[in-house]
């Protein structure tokens, strides 16, 4: 698989990158069964050997399992932690945590932000966080406070780079104002059914600033290539079924599956965008690696906006 630069940073991996949000299908320490380790490692290593080589995590997924299964695998497959980069968010806060009562909320104080690398580091059981990203924009979040925490994570050397997930573009903006390293990514959800990035100065602020737009979602849930009841009378049934014939169209003229065609159509972007392929089946992992070969025409780019918009353009 072909490998691109992260933002302004010296780290360079594939392409595509490999989701674990669905690693572990249950929550909490106790969900760490055998079973789930063993399904875990599978989906791990068939996105290792397909040459995914950026795995992204949260500290929310599953509740630490999904790191603390991510780790696992890494033990399990040697060399593997020095060939592939780790990233992990932090920022997002459940109901009932630590005291009753507590609200559902965002925290990126700098005592969280320590904290939850604190807790990855040691689910994962690795020294370092190659990119660290605030998983979603505190209301209540200080620039300067952000960037101290990230300071002080940088020179201690647990975290090697640091970046943000569904951030607009003035959020990211403030944010770098106040960070004395560069944001090197940008988490956004994009794909051929959420085309607002194009449109809203997400993807424009990350070329100009040479943040990595990275696409989680690029699939829409797995709606674009999957077939489950269609309601024609619905208006966004109808929108999937078209931009699904249309993908599946394209994919027989190039001898590829939909899967590819939908994440090469985000790969054409000339903003460098990096799909974030979130499958746990081996057969559906390897099949989306095939989009990081393949580079559709500006005619068949433009055919597939047109056809998800619904109308020509202006």
């Amino acid at each position: 698989m072909k490998t691109t630069r992260l933002g302004n940073s010296s780290l360079s991996a594939s392409r595509l990158a490999y989701g674990c949000w669905r690693l572990v299908k249950a929550d909490g320490p106790d969900a760490l069964t055998a079973e789930a380790k063993a399904a875990a490692l599978e989906a791990i290593s068939a996105a290792y050997e397909a040459g995914y080589t950026l795995f992204d995590l949260a500290d929310i997924y599953s509740r630490g399992a999904a790191e603390a299964a991510f780790g696992a695998a890494l033990r399990e497959v040697p060399g593997m932690r020095e060939r592939i980069l780790i990233t992990t968010k932090c920022g997002i806060r459940f109901v009932d945590h630590p005291e009753p009562g507590d609200p559902y909320r965002y925290d990126c104080s700098e005592s969280h932000i320590l904290r939850s690398v604190e807790g990855s580091l040691r689910r994962m059981a690795i020294e370092t966080i190659d990119l660290l990203l605030l998983h979603r924009a505190d209301y209540l979040g200080h620039p300067e406070e952000i960037a101290r925490a990230f300071s002080k994570l940088k020179e201690s050397g647990k975290v090697r780079e640091f970046g943000v997930s569904n951030f607009r573009a003035s959020q990211v903006a403030a944010l770098q104002k106040a960070c004395p390293m560069p944001l090197v990514a940008n988490q956004i959800q994009l794909s051929l059914l959420r085309l607002d990035p194009l449109e809203d100065g997400t993807l424009d602020q990350c070329q100009a600033d040479g943040v990595t737009p990275q696409a989680w979602s690029p699939l829409a849930g797995g709606m674009l290539v999957s077939k489950g009841e269609v309601h024609l009378e619905k208006d966004e049934d109808a929108r999937l079924q078209r931009v699904q014939e249309l993908l599946g169209s394209v994919a027989q003229a190039r001898g590829v599956t939909p899967l590819a065609i939908s994440l090469a159509w985000l790969l054409r972007l000339p903003q460098g965008v990096m799909p974030i392929v979130g499958s746990t089946q081996p057969d559906r992992i390897r099949a989306a690696a095939a989009a990081g070969n393949l580079e559709l025409t500006r005619e068949e780019w433009y055919r597939l906006l047109e056809c998800s918009r619904g109308c020509r353009l202006a």
